[in-house]
């Protein structure tokens, strides 16, 4: 909802005006189509429509934007009253400005903040009254520091209310501690749990690593054995090529010996 328009001292531009409440515009923007709303109607309107209400063009919240730079001026400018004004307050002030003032205007109607209370009155009256109300709170006179109902002051039993305190703050440690302890227990779990795993994977490359040794071990035996068996047959085909060469020179020998004898005779 806009600012209502008996409040200005002069007449305002329907230009200013929002198009669905006809007030002033209030935290304003504007449409592709120039039309201009207070933010609040034109977001409750674009809730159930997607067009203008004005000209019955399309129309979403992404489209809105803010009002045109000459109509925020204009708009700043509009002198307008306090809406404390039935109340006694006779400030006048720029639009722009109004907002900070009401906030802290004397003449604003306030409850007295007391909630047993429903005194109701001027910001500078529920002042004065907050000092005297027996629906107010004080601080105890006896020592224990609490507040305490002014009207209940008899009552009030600083021993009594102590112990509850007491009670209270032990339930509160209690409470906490148990649940860091689930807290700590939980993430003792779950640490538990990640180096049961991490041994796990652990083992099963120990496993691996130990297998894979087993069948080196075994590839190198055979290895081993093949040398073996190939250094044997390599000397005993050795033994054989020296047996053989070593016969055929004894047969040479022979006959050489005999052609000698053959020719020594003749």
């Amino acid at each position: 909802m806009g600012f209502d328009t008996d409040r200005f001292l002069t007449a305002v531009n329907d230009d200013l005006t929002c198009c669905i409440c006809r007030d002033v515009l209030e935290d304003p923007v504007q449409s592709p189509c120039e039309h201009a709303f207070c933010r609040s109607c034109i977001m409750a309107w674009l809730v159930h429509e997607t067009i203008c209400p004005e000209d019955r063009l399309p129309l979403s919240r992404a489209s809105l934007r803010s009002l045109s730079r000459y109509m925020q001026n204009d708009l700043n400018r509009l002198q307008i009253r306090c809406c404390n004004q039935p109340y006694g307050c006779d400030h006048v002030t720029d639009l722009e400005f109004i907002s900070s003032h009401e906030r802290s205007c004397e003449f604003q109607c306030l409850k007295c903040p007391n909630e047993q209370c429903a005194y109701f009155a001027s910001r500078a009256d529920v002042e004065r009254h907050k000092r005297s109300c027996e629906k107010g709170k004080k601080q105890c006179e006896q020592g224990c520091g609490f507040l305490i109902n002014t009207s209940y002051d008899p009552e009030h039993n600083c021993v009594q209310e102590l112990r509850i305190a007491l009670e209270i703050l032990r339930s509160e440690i209690t409470f906490k501690y148990e649940e860091q302890k689930k807290d700590f227990d939980l993430r003792l779990d779950l640490q538990r749990n990640h180096m049961i795993q991490k041994l796990d994977a652990l083992q099963i490359q120990v496993d691996d690593l130990t297998a894979e040794n087993s069948r080196m071990s075994s590839r190198i035996m055979d290895m081993e054995l093949q040398h073996r068996q190939n250094i044997e047959r390599l000397e005993h085909e050795h033994r054989k090529v020296t047996a053989h060469t070593t016969g055929s020179a004894r047969y040479r020998s022979m006959f050489s010996f005999k052609d000698k004898w053959k020719e020594s005779t003749v």
